[in-house]
C-alpha cells in the first residue's frame, strides 16, 4: 500500500497532538521556576521537593496499596471469569463481566457510590476504593485471559485427561502454564488502571482518603507548579512501564492477534 505525503503529514500531526503535551509536562518538571509561564533553567529541585512532601508521599502510598490489593483480587477473579466465559459461553456472564469495561467511568462511579451508601451502608474510604477498582478491573483481566485461551489447542487438555489427569491436574499442569503470561499481563494492566484512576476513585473515596490522582487534582486547582509536573512525570513513567511489561508477557493478546 502506497503511503502518500498527506498520510504522513496527518500521522505526524496526530502524534504531535498526542505526545507534545506529555513532553512539555516532563520538560517543565525540570524548570527552575515556581511558575510554568516560561523556561528559566534546569533543576532537580522539584523532585527533591516532591520526595519531602508528606501529603504526596501518603497519597502515593495509598495509591500503591490500593493498586496492589485490587490488582491481585481482580487477577484472581478475572482469570476465573475468563476461563468460565471461554468454557461455558454464558451470555449473562459475558454481560456481567464486560459491562464495567464498556460503562462510562462517571456512571460506574456514581453507581458504586449509591450501592456502597444505600445498599451496603458502607463508610467510604480505602475499602470502598479497593472494591470499586476490583469491579472495573475484572473485565480487563477476563478479556486478556479469554483471548489467550482461544489460541490454545483444546486437544492438549483432552490428552491430559486421557492420560489420567484429573480436572485440577489438567488445569494446574497444562492450562495454567499456558495462560500464565496472559494472567500476568492482566494483573499488570489492572495495576496500571488502578494506580492512575481518578473518576471512579473521586466518587468512592469519601473524606480523608487521598490517592495520587486525587492529590494532583487538588494541587492543580491552585496552580500547575513544576512539582505537579514532577509527580505527573513519575506517574506517567510508572504507567508506561507497566504497559510495556504487560505487552512483553502477552504481546499477541494485547495487540489483538490472538
Amino acid at each position: 500500500m502506497r503511503r502518500g505525503p498527506w498520510l504522513w503529514t496527518a500521522a505526524l500531526a496526530a502524534y504531535t497532538f498526542l505526545y507534545l503535551p506529555l513532553t512539555l509536562v516532563v520538560a517543565y518538571s525540570f524548570n527552575d521556576s515556581r511558575l510554568n509561564a516560561e523556561w528559566v533553567g534546569f533543576t532537580w529541585h522539584w523532585y527533591s521537593e516532591l520526595f519531602h512532601d508528606e501529603d504526596m508521599l501518603i497519597a502515593a502510598g495509598n495509591s500503591l496499596l490500593i493498586a496492589t490489593m485490587s490488582s491481585l483480587s481482580a487477577t484472581l477473579l478475572g482469570t476465573m471469569a475468563g476461563i468460565a466465559i471461554h468454557r461455558y459461553d454464558l451470555k449473562l456472564l459475558n454481560f456481567m463481566v464486560l459491562a464495567p469495561v464498556a460503562m462510562p467511568e462517571i456512571l460506574l462511579g456514581v453507581s458504586l457510590l449509591l450501592f456502597f451508601i444505600q445498599v451496603l451502608n458502607l463508610t467510604l474510604g480505602m475499602l470502598s476504593i479497593v472494591l470499586a477498582h476490583i469491579t472495573f478491573s475484572i473485565g480487563f483481566v477476563a478479556v486478556i485471559v479469554r483471548s489467550q485461551l482461544t489460541s490454545i489447542d483444546e486437544s492438549l487438555f483432552e490428552a491430559a485427561r486421557d492420560l489420567g489427569a484429573s480436572q485440577w491436574q489438567a488445569f494446574r499442569y497444562v492450562m495454567f502454564p499456558l495462560i500464565l503470561p496472559a494472567v500476568i499481563a492482566g494483573g499488570l494492566m489492572a495495576f496500571t488502571l488502578s494506580i492512575d484512576d481518578f473518576v471512579v476513585t473521586f466518587f468512592t473515596a469519601g473524606v480523608g482518603v487521598q490517592t495520587l490522582p486525587l492529590r494532583i487534582y487538588s494541587m492543580i486547582k491552585i496552580a500547575v507548579t513544576p512539582e505537579v509536573n514532577a509527580v505527573s512525570t513519575l506517574l506517567m513513567l510508572l504507567t508506561l512501564s507497566m504497559i510495556v511489561l504487560a505487552s512483553r508477557f502477552a504481546p499477541d493478546v494485547l495487540k489483538g492477534k490472538a
